[in-house]
This record gives structure tokens, sequence and C-alpha cells, in this order.
């Protein structure tokens, strides 16, 4: 495992990416899911039935595979995600039109240093007078996966790490707008799998994935553990399926910054992470609460670090754009969801859209303030858009953080030197993953201890996922025997 990221270093990173890379590839009208510059991707499949027959074949041949041989299909994965995170941070953005090239860059080479392989995988043995009894940690068999559009190649490579450390196959059913990205990295794992020795075909996917192929992958006999990292629409129905399912849904992630903060550190942290790769995490930060008494200072740091603040008119009118109202015509009930043509957007694209031109490399982040009902507030953005508001306590910072999380129980942040109030917010808040003092995300180990992942199971419990997410314990029995003592 590869040490920690400091911040100096993830910096650097993303500016040498984007001085080697420049501008990404231009937008095409038409992906090709199957080829990549003439080349055919290894692992695609046309029928899902065939995509789940060959991740049969996988499970078989890495199920027969040692640790030590696991961990060397692992090792070229980690390898080439590395070497070709430029191609997959570039086809990404150029594919779904969200984020940020540099930044992607960025998470792919985490996803190679940071992701647990074999290593996560641990017995247990426990002696006593009626013997020895050992708890392995075994594979389920063929895992099936949905991945999204936000993270879709870094998602479909930590994965395939941890199902492959635990002995599974994997197939996947993409996200449709993100299917090219995430069947080259699923290419990229077969590969990598060929050289080390490994099945030509480990992982699959499908061609054209859609709602008929996540149906047969959620009824198929083969399959026997499902993962889905996405919107609640696509987890609730993976957690319907009657399947033992692990669910990574979506989250609204509070910030608390009160008097005691260091402000110009927690103005600078809050920024670099609610602006990373477009605010696309479900981590990072999506509303602000601030205690009164330091609310301007924590704003005009903001400012000082690639932060734009409008007025409250403007957010007014750029909420309009940003959320759109649909009515579902049975109940009649009008409601507001995420503009597609919105999210992971440049802060300067977004700006545009209510007649504020600057330049996109003078501002990464908007900031307004707002009262805490605004939809900024309420809605999960996932574009570098951070409502402000202002709190006069604690007590008060607290109780519409966790309204504003709406008990998602998936990420929060606090920026402060109190004890007492941070551990008072993380009791209150339950989430998943609480980070102090640092940007979102130091969460997921960018920069900060403790391994990184993709798919946050908060819905179902798992947490920060990993290979031993991926198993099912069995239990071997020895009664009266092998015991030295």
């Amino acid at each position: 495992m590869a040490i920690n990221w400091t911040e100096a270093q993830i910096e650097e990173v993303i500016a040498q990416v984007l001085k080697n890379l420049g501008e990404p590839t231009p937008v095409k009208k038409e992906w090709d899911s199957t080829q990549y510059q003439g080349r055919k991707l290894i692992g695609i499949y046309e029928d899902m039935n065939d995509a789940i027959e060959a991740a049969t074949a996988g499970y078989k041949a890495v199920r027969a595979m040692t640790l030590e041989e696991r961990e060397k299909v692992i090792a070229v994965i980690r390898d080439y995600c590395r070497k070709e995170s430029p191609i997959m941070a570039s086809l990404g953005v150029a594919e779904t039109k969200m984020g940020r090239v540099g930044h992607k860059t960025a998470k792919h080479i985490l996803v190679a240093d940071k992701t647990p392989g074999t290593a996560d995988i641990v017995a247990q043995a426990k002696t006593g007078d009626y013997g020895l009894t050992l708890t392995e940690m075994a594979p389920f068999g063929v895992v099936g996966a949905i991945t999204p559009s936000t993270n879709p190649s870094e998602t479909v490579i930590c994965n395939s790490i941890g199902m492959i450390a635990a002995g599974n196959g994997v197939v996947f059913n993409p996200h449709p707008n993100a299917i090219a990205t995430s069947n080259y990295a699923v290419d990229l794992i077969n590969r990598a799998s060929k050289k080390a020795g490994g099945p030509e075909v480990l992982v699959a996917s499908v061609a054209k994935p859609t709602l008929e192929t996540a149906n047969i992958m959620y009824k198929h006999e083969n399959i026997r553990l499902l993962v889905c990292t996405g919107g609640p629409g696509v987890v609730k129905s993976v957690l319907s399926s009657g399947k033992k399912a692990i669910g990574a849904g979506a989250g609204n992630p509070p910030v608390i910054v009160d008097d005691t903060a260091d402000i110009a550190k927690a103005a600078k942290d809050i920024i670099d992470g609610c602006s990373f790769d477009n605010n696309l995490p479900c981590i990072a930060e999506k509303e602000v609460f601030a205690f009164e008494n330091i609310a301007d200072e924590l704003i005009a740091g903001m400012q000082k670090n690639g932060a734009y603040k409008i007025t409250a008119e403007q957010a007014d009118k750029l909420a309009k754009i940003v959320l759109v109202e649909t009515k579902n015509p049975k109940t009649g009930i009008v409601k507001k969801t995420v503009s597609r043509e919105c999210v992971g957007r440049d802060a300067a694209v977004l700006l545009a859209k209510i007649g504020v031109k600057v330049l996109d490399s003078d501002y990464r982040c908007i900031i307004c303030e707002t009262d805490f009902d605004h939809p900024f507030v309420q809605h999960e953005l996932m574009m570098p858009i951070l409502p402000i508001v202002r709190v006069k306590d604690i007590d008060q910072a607290i109780d519409l953080a966790v309204k504003a999380e709406h008990g998602c129980r998936h990420t929060a942040h606090m920026h402060s030197k109190n004890i007492d109030n941070l551990t008072r917010f993380a009791r209150a808040v339950e989430t998943t993953i609480f980070v102090k003092n640092a940007p979102s995300y130091a969460g997921i180990g960018f920069g900060g201890e403790g391994h990184t992942t993709f798919t946050i199971a908060g819905p179902t419990g798992e947490g920060l996922t990993s290979a031993r997410s991926f198993t099912r314990y069995r239990r071997c029995v020895l009664s009266d025997a092998f015991r030295i003592i």
C-alpha cells in the first residue's frame, strides 16, 4: 500500500497533469463502448447473459488462484491504472461533460495507490477447551455491480480490485452516460489479468446497459451479491431485488465552522474540497453553517481561494436553472431535480448561465449566503455551488446541519478546535464519514489516513467498502484437537 499523499503532493499532481494534458478530448455525439481508437475492448458483450457467463468463468479462474497470484493481478491493475489515468480522466470528462481532467487523474492514482488488496482478507482463529474454530473470508461468487457516471472508471477499478482480492468474478452494468469510460476500465482490468497470467476475461460488462440488462443481472441465478453505487432510485431497486446487496447512495454533506476554528485554513479546505472535480464526489462539502461572528472572515477567506460570491438575487436566478421542476403524472406532485446539463460543470460555465462572465482559471467555486430553506441547501447539487447559512451558536448549527443531511448518514464535516463541539456534532449526525479540520477528500484517504473507496455504503451499513466487504464468513470447526496448551 502506498503512503498517504500530502496536500502539497495532491496539488502538484493536479498541476502537472493539467500542464501535460491541456484541454480534454472534444465531445463526440456517439460513444463506442466496445472499442477504443480501433482496439477492441476485452470483456464487453452485447447480451447481459453472455457477460454473466464470462464473469462466471472469471470467478472459477480467480477462485482457483492463490492469494499471491491474485495479488500479482492486482499489482498490474494498479500499474495500468496509474499509467492510463490521464486517458480515463480525459475520456470521462469528454463523455459525461462533468468534472475536471486533472482532478479525475488524481482520483485514479488514488485508487491505484490506496484501494486495499488481498491483505484485507484476514482469517480468524479461536482455540479453547473444545478445540479449534477457524473463520475465513470467502467469496460470494459472481458480483453484479452498478456504477455511476460521476466517478465511472474510478469506481470500476476500485470495485474490481476489492472484488478480485476477495476471490469473486464481476459483471458490470455501468451508467449509460459513462459507458465508454466504464468499459475502458473493464478492458484495463482484463488486459492486466492477462499480463499477470490470469484469465483473459476476469471481469465483464455490456455494450448497452439498460434497465433490462440490470433486471437480468438482478434475477440471474449466478449473481450472488449486488453492489450499487448511484442515486436513490437505483439503490432502492437493488435493495428490492431479494438478493444480498450493498448500496452506496446519495448524501448532502454539511459543514459546520465554529468560532474556535482556524478560519483561514477552514476557508481554503472547504473550497478545495467543494471544488474538487467540480463537486462530483458524494463526500464533497454541499452546504456550510458558519457562526455569525466568523462568517464574514470565512467568506473573505473563501474568496481569496477561488470562490466567486453571488448575490441573493443571483442565487435565486441560478437555482431556477440548475434545479428543474418535474411533475409526477400520477400524483401531481411537483419535485425539484438537478439539471443534468449543470452537474459537474465548471464554475465559469454556471456563472455564464446568469450572465456573469469570468475566466475559468480565476474561479473554481460559486458561494452565496442563503437561508436554511433555500434549494441550494436542501438539494445535493453535485456542482461547485456552495450556500452559506449564518448560525448563532453550536446548538443551532447542529440542529440545521443534521436536518440538511436528510438522514442519509453519508458524510459530514466540521472545522473547530472545540472537542466538545466536534463530539456533539459527530454523535448527532451519525454519518459514515466525519471529517474534522480538513478538505472533504481526506475522508477517503486523499491527504488523510486510511484506505480509499468510491463505494461508500451508508444505506446498508458496510461503510467505506474494501475487499472484505465483498466476502462471506465461513466457519471450520475441529473439535478436541489442534491445541498446544
